[in-house]
């Protein structure tokens, strides 16, 4: 299974390598965000996925030690549903466990570029509750679905993909540099209205392929990405969404 996340993260960083918002106004920061990102850059670096930490071992231990932990705070499907305090809490806690670097470099390189402005379009409560909540539903949504499975499911991706529903219905104009494989990796500029559905279309189409073995998650990007794009309509529906306007001078690309 972390193979394929890893596969399935380097897809989607080629897909969209950077992003930018051209003249839509920034506020006091995002620490929420940030303070994600750290997190889980902090747990990732500790954990026997990282291969950094000798207290796991060496040889064949390191291997164990990964699967005992992705047992132990990822989802098991067959196991979310049974009368254990615990288990019901792995949706949550799995949010911040990744299967290895692309998969972990892949999922921050998306909520850092979209979940600044969208945290400062929230407030700092709100997104977080938003970003909790909506990873902890899009985990359950694809447990409930293959709710005899054994594989453990990991990593901030349903999260993630419901911080670009939100940014798709609260900044539809911002401009988005996309690296498209297709194209031969040139930098092109689009808006998010067209970038962001484009991906979910690349989730769908693979949903629908999966199988039944180890592999991506299709299925809980997809409920993340369209519960992030509910709950920013019936949030903001009534409000006026922050639009780009042209800007004064050009503004240097967002590290990823």
């Amino acid at each position: 299974m972390i193979h394929h996340w890893t596969t399935a993260a380097r897809r989607t960083v080629r897909t969209l390598g950077t992003a930018r918002t051209a003249g839509t106004p920034r506020g006091r920061g995002a620490p929420v965000t940030y303070g994600l990102i750290t997190l889980c850059c902090l747990l990732f670096l500790v954990s026997p996925a990282a291969g950094l930490n000798p207290v796991y071992g060496t040889g064949g231990e390191p291997l164990a030690a990964q699967r005992a932990y992705f047992a132990r705070w990822g989802v098991v499907p067959a196991e979310l549903f049974e009368d254990s305090p615990g288990s019901a809490l792995t949706p949550a806690t799995a949010l911040f466990v990744h299967g290895g670097w692309v998969h972990l470099l892949g999922n921050m390189l998306f909520l850092h570029v979209f979940g600044a402005m969208t945290e400062e379009r929230m407030g700092r409560l709100q997104f977080a509750l938003f970003y909790l909540g909506c990873g902890y539903l899009a985990l359950l949504g694809y447990a409930g679905a293959n709710a005899y499975s054994l594989q453990p499911l990991v990593g901030a991706s349903g999260a993630i993909s419901a911080v670009l529903g939100a940014f798709l219905f609260l900044f539809p104009r911002a401009r988005v540099t996309s690296l498209l494989p297709f194209l031969f990796f040139l930098p092109l500029r689009f808006p998010a209205w067209l970038v962001l559905p484009f991906w979910a279309a690349l989730q769908w189409t693979a949903a629908g392929r999966a199988g039944d073995g180890p592999g991506v998650a299709y299925l809980a990007h997809l409920v993340g990405f369209g519960l992030g794009f509910l709950f920013a309509w019936v949030r903001f529906g009534r409000t006026t969404t922050v639009k780009s306007v042209p800007a004064t001078a050009p503004e240097g690309e967002n590290p990823p």
